[in-house]
């Protein structure tokens, strides 16, 4: 029997190929519409906050969930008003600003979508690439927000009327700045030349990191807590308490060689 190969010559994962193959052949014109990385974005971003949500909303009446929380005792969870205020926003930003542009970009970048799936070794890979190199991208983009004080006052310090931000707050920034993430996030995948597969997965981790970052919660299940080189809830609940540290979103080591890594204290 022979095993079919990628381009890279790794033996090709069966489970990938048969979900590869699925996906594209029922939903090809989905793959290849403009506005899938926006609404994907959206969507996911708005699925991976409902525990978060139901976290609050324990946290009411639940001593041992506000324990978890990066402010215990200072105060109760976000609203669901609160919450819902937050929704409406991004929303409102996503339509009218993300959606069209991303549109654009993703039609220049005219997709390829490739008969082989990934394997195993590739898909890991270039995860893992995409995963460091938006979180380079984005250090360098949310440092200058900061020393610029122009690009402060106009895209950045939206995102900062939260002290303690919460799950959904991660994308309640100005149109410019939600913009500029999801851009950064599509252009790593598009410069590491992932499969499509691999790049949903991207997305899917990536904005799960984010969401985790600034839930307001120490959870003790946290990813930064099985994996040290992640920043976590605690890594950006210290940089939105103080705003001149820790500006990488996902991992600590750009923090590290910058010397504007503090370690966070509840």
């Amino acid at each position: 029997m022979v095993v079919p190969c990628t381009e890279y010559g790794e033996a090709q994962a069966p489970v990938l190929q048969g979900l590869w193959e699925y996906v594209k052949t029922g939903q090809e014109d989905v793959l290849r519409s403009p506005y899938l990385p926006a609404s994907f974005a959206f969507l996911v971003h708005v699925l991976l906050c409902a525990p978060f949500l139901a976290l609050d909303a324990l946290g009411s009446v639940c001593q041992r969930v506000r324990s978890w929380r990066m402010t215990a005792g200072s105060g109760p969870p976000p609203s669901l008003s609160r919450w819902l205020e937050c929704f409406c926003r991004v929303l409102y930003k996503y339509v009218t600003v993300v959606l069209p542009v991303t549109a654009l970009f993703n039609t220049l970048i005219n997709l390829k979508l490739p008969d082989v799936a990934p394997s195993c070794w590739q898909l890991c890979v270039e995860v893992v690439a995409c995963l460091l190199l938006f979180d380079m991208l984005f250090f360098m983009w949310h440092l200058v927000m900061h020393r610029v004080s122009w690009l402060y006052r106009n895209i950045h310090q939206m995102h900062h009327q939260y002290h303690t931000p919460f799950a959904l707050a991660a994308q309640d920034c100005s149109s410019a700045e939600l913009l500029s993430l999801l851009l950064l996030s599509l252009s790593s995948a598009w410069m590491v030349g992932c499969h499509p597969l691999s790049e949903a997965l991207f997305h899917l981790i990536n904005t799960w990191l984010a969401v985790e970052d600034h839930c307001g919660y120490d959870l003790p299940w946290a990813l930064h807590r099985l994996l040290p080189c992640l920043g976590g809830a605690p890594h950006h609940h210290a940089h939105h308490s103080l705003q001149t540290i820790n500006y990488a979103p996902l991992f600590t080591h750009w923090d590290h060689l910058f010397g504007t890594y503090r370690a966070s204290v509840r």
